[in-house]
């Protein structure tokens, strides 16, 4: 522990992902991303109503969280729970959001959508890319819900907008999708997308996963969370319990 202690003090707080395992960790509140960010996350996902998946985060809260870190800050913008079906409404609602983020200074933006027979959306992703201008896309776990995760997938490969998948690999939790992350790590080899393997990962599971899987980023919301709660504040020793099991990793990976 007070090795851990001693790490946690030393970690450079503009720390970047060259040379390990990218670690992404859910934020809701300024304070989350504060302690994320100093024990080692690599870039957060900024939402609120994290019980309910992620929701659209006010503007106030971007702009405090951005001023507050020196690391990216990806932004979901998803207007309601209610399904990844989304109609005319709420896509210009959607394009608003995403305009107002940007203009907050959100690094990237975390967004997905599926049309009603349950494939990638690609003419929403189209829409939301115009009005992200530039800010790089994350495709979030409606892709685990799509009717066919290999030609989603593919689908999302063809969208250069789109350089993170966020994905639990159609399970629950990722940690029993150990193939299907493998297949997805290989598909994306080569192109500009990432896989960002999560859902259900641990402190003690992450590094022979990493191994198992050779993905390259891993997201983290409960999992650095005491006692897993969802709507606990983020854990700054957690964080760096992960950082240094990514960084031990990767050396395999």
């Amino acid at each position: 522990m007070r090795e851990l202690s001693r790490r946690f003090a030393s970690l450079p707080m503009n720390r970047t992902a060259a040379s390990s395992v990218l670690l992404e960790v859910i934020a809701t509140t300024v304070g989350d991303a504060r302690a994320a960010a100093r024990a080692g996350a690599d870039r957060l996902e900024l939402v609120t109503a994290i019980s309910e998946g992620g929701l659209t985060p006010s503007v106030g809260l971007i702009e405090a969280v951005v001023a507050a870190v020196p690391i990216p800050v990806n932004v979901i913008v998803r207007p309601h729970s209610r399904s990844f079906v989304y109609d005319a409404d709420d896509l210009r609602v959607i394009e608003r959001d995403v305009r107002a983020a940007v203009a907050a200074g959100a690094h990237g933006v975390v967004f997905g959508a599926l049309d009603a027979h349950g494939d990638v959306d690609v003419d929403a992703l189209a829409r939301i890319a115009a009005a992200a201008d530039g800010r790089a896309l994350t495709f979030h776990r409606a892709f685990d819900v799509a009717r066919d995760l290999n030609a989603g997938f593919d689908a999302l490969l063809r969208v250069p907008a789109v350089t993170s998948v966020l994905t639990s690999g159609g399970h629950p939790s990722v940690l029993d999708a150990v193939a299907t992350i493998t297949r997805l790590v290989r598909q994306a080899a080569g192109t500009t997308c990432t896989v960002l393997a999560g859902s259900g990962l641990t402190v003690d599971a992450v590094g022979d996963f990493v191994r198992a899987t050779g993905v390259r980023a891993v997201h983290f919301g409960s999992g650095v969370r005491p006692r897993g709660e969802v709507l606990a504040p983020v854990d700054a020793e957690q964080v760096a319990r992960v950082r240094a099991a990514l960084d031990g990793a990767a050396a395999h990976v």
